[in-house]
């Protein structure tokens, strides 16, 4: 998926059937869904080369879930972002959430995932201590912009720090460089890695007037980095805690 996972389990031996089985899920996603093969799934679809009907179940659940993300974030996700069927914005977060749940199935009460921007935890590292998952610097990859505090959570960024400008406006057709003059990042938190990758990315399509539509949004956290390095942030409701740096 053009990025690099980090599994962290902290109650199963990374030789385990459990580890082996979310290695080899992310690899069918990878095969299923890659837009950088051209024998994947999405990109025959997309090439109009394999019907629908003709894809995994996986497929189908995956652009359901993209039409309501379209319909959450009022049209600023896309899964068409250069009129070309393209889900990245949503599967990277849905596969690891879906490790998320084979790990716990397994039982799993302490893992942390990290896949790009995007991370989920489980549980505590040990006892009585909860996760403490930095948020990069948008203008610094060595640095830690903000850290975010707890126990089950998803985490998920979205900016120009690790592919450049590439995210673009679907409903008022801006350019991925006119976002970027706008944003650096936009790191959202909340319980479902879907739902909250999928609006990380809504939510950069914005531009500076994410900051009031997340203002109605009482079950994400937010932390804002905009183009001249001005911070916005806020925590969701009985949710982890997020202290900017």
């Amino acid at each position: 998926m053009g990025t690099v996972f980090t599994l962290d389990v902290r109650d199963l031996a990374p030789d385990s059937e459990p580890v082996d089985r979310v290695v080899e899920w992310w690899q069918w996603v990878d095969a299923t869904f890659s837009t950088y093969r051209a024998d994947s799934a999405i990109s025959e679809l997309a090439d109009g080369t394999r019907r629908i009907d003709e894809c995994p179940d996986e497929v189908r659940e995956v652009l359901a879930r993209c039409r309501r993300a379209v319909e959450a974030s009022d049209g600023y996700f896309t899964a068409h972002p250069h009129g070309r069927l393209d889900p990245t914005g949503l599967v990277k977060g849905w596969s690891v959430e879906v490790a998320s749940r084979m790990l716990r199935d397994a039982g799993s009460r302490s893992h942390c995932i990290a896949a790009g921007g995007d991370l989920r935890s489980c549980g505590q590292p040990v006892p009585g201590v909860a996760w403490r998952l930095g948020v990069v610097d948008p203008f610094d990859r060595g640095r830690v912009a903000a850290v975010v505090a707890g126990e089950d959570m998803a985490v998920a960024t979205s900016g120009t720090a690790e592919r450049g400008a590439h995210i673009v406006d679907p409903v008022l057709r801006r350019s991925p460089s006119e976002l970027a003059s706008e944003l650096a990042s936009v790191t959202l938190i909340g319980e479902d890695l879907t739902h909250v990758d999928a609006m990380a990315t809504a939510a950069f399509a914005m531009g500076r007037r994410c900051q009031t539509w997340l203002e109605a949004q009482p079950g994400l956290g937010a932390l804002v980095v905009f183009a001249d390095g001005e911070t916005w942030s806020k925590e969701g409701h009985d949710g982890p805690s997020l202290q900017v740096l």
